[in-house]
């Protein structure tokens, strides 16, 4: 297991920087956040919100949040500021593939710090961990703006409290699933939107090839894609020997997709490719984590234990020691 840069923690006179490095967000959403970061800034990490021109509509190009030099220049800009501790992301969609490229290693891991998003920010995820620093897949603006009835006000309570350093491990436990497999694992907790991160294979930014080499827990989710499009995913995984390599696997939510001829669910389809391949590490069905209101925060490289058995399962990250925070 490499050595992981874990960014400090925020500080409460530390900056928080949104930017919008994929697909353009509705002004709405960016200015609920503002508000909330002017009437609430006891629910939020940091201290002053620094907003970005791409997080900002007027700057939009075409579908893009700005152009793809403006997106690298706020990222840069963003990442270079040392009273910068955080790093949101306004939304996913499609783009955060255009930065890459414009974003040297020596210049990511010169300036460490907290960067959050899901979705394609899983695409910066996939950088970061190339360049050995810890990230947070967790909600972007919207999903932080939503109204506390809607289940986000536990993933904020949560979110803060890791990235402020609250406590330095964190547990997750879930119901049980009939399609779980019972076992334990422990690795490097590693994942994020599985189309995104299969559109990298084979590229510096690989970093589902990294259980080819460790130990890795692996987490997936996706999003208005075909139940054979995913099985496709999943086949290059099984055939690539990342899933008969992996000491876990979190199946997070698939949500917008439709029945086939072939498959009355996804989670159907899963299983069963699951049982052909005779996939013999610990997993969890249903992890609350992707494209709902239920996406709670994961430390991306964070080392981690899944537990699974007939009552549920339970997934611990540590980053410092072995305390571990129930939420």
């Amino acid at each position: 297991m490499k050595e992981l840069i874990i960014p400090h923690f925020v500080r409460k006179e530390g900056k928080v920087a949104l930017i919008g490095p994929a697909t353009r967000i509705k002004p709405e959403i960016v200015e609920a956040f503002i508000r909330l970061y002017d009437e609430h800034p006891e629910e939020m990490p940091g201290g002053e919100l620094i907003v970005y021109p791409s997080a900002l509509d007027a700057n939009a190009c075409g579908s893009y949040a700005a152009s793809a030099q403006q997106r690298v220049a706020d990222f840069k800009d963003a990442w270079s500021r040392d009273d910068i501790d955080l790093v949101i992301c306004a939304r996913g969609g499609y783009g955060c593939v255009h930065l890459l490229d414009y974003l040297p290693f020596d210049f990511i891991k010169a300036h460490p710090k907290w960067l959050v998003g899901f979705s394609d920010v899983s695409a910066l995820h996939a950088l970061l961990h190339k360049c050995g620093i810890a990230s947070i897949h967790g909600g972007m603006a919207k999903q932080l703006v939503e109204d506390t009835d809607s289940g986000y006000d536990c993933y904020r309570r949560a979110f803060k409290c890791l990235v402020e350093g609250a406590w330095p491990a964190l547990a997750y436990r879930v119901a049980a699933h009939p399609y779980n497999i019972p076992g334990e694992g422990r690795g490097v907790l590693l994942g994020g939107n599985l189309a995104v991160l299969n559109g990298l294979a084979a590229t510096p930014f690989d970093m589902m090839a990294a259980a080819l080499t460790e130990d890795v827990i692996l987490f997936v989710e996706d999003v208005s894609e075909p139940i054979y499009a995913v099985e496709r995913m999943l086949y290059r995984l099984h055939l690539q020997g990342v899933l008969r390599s992996v000491k876990g696997i979190l199946v997070g939510q698939f949500t917008d997709w439709k029945s086939d001829r072939n498959h009355e669910s996804m989670y159907d389809m899963i299983h069963e490719r699951f049982q052909e391949w005779g996939i013999g590490c610990p997993v969890v069905f249903d992890f609350p984590v992707g494209h709902n209101e239920h996406n709670v925060p994961l430390i991306e490289g964070a080392e981690a234990t899944l537990q699974v058995d007939g009552n549920g399962a339970c997934l611990a990250m540590r980053t410092r020691t072995k305390e571990i925070k129930d939420f």
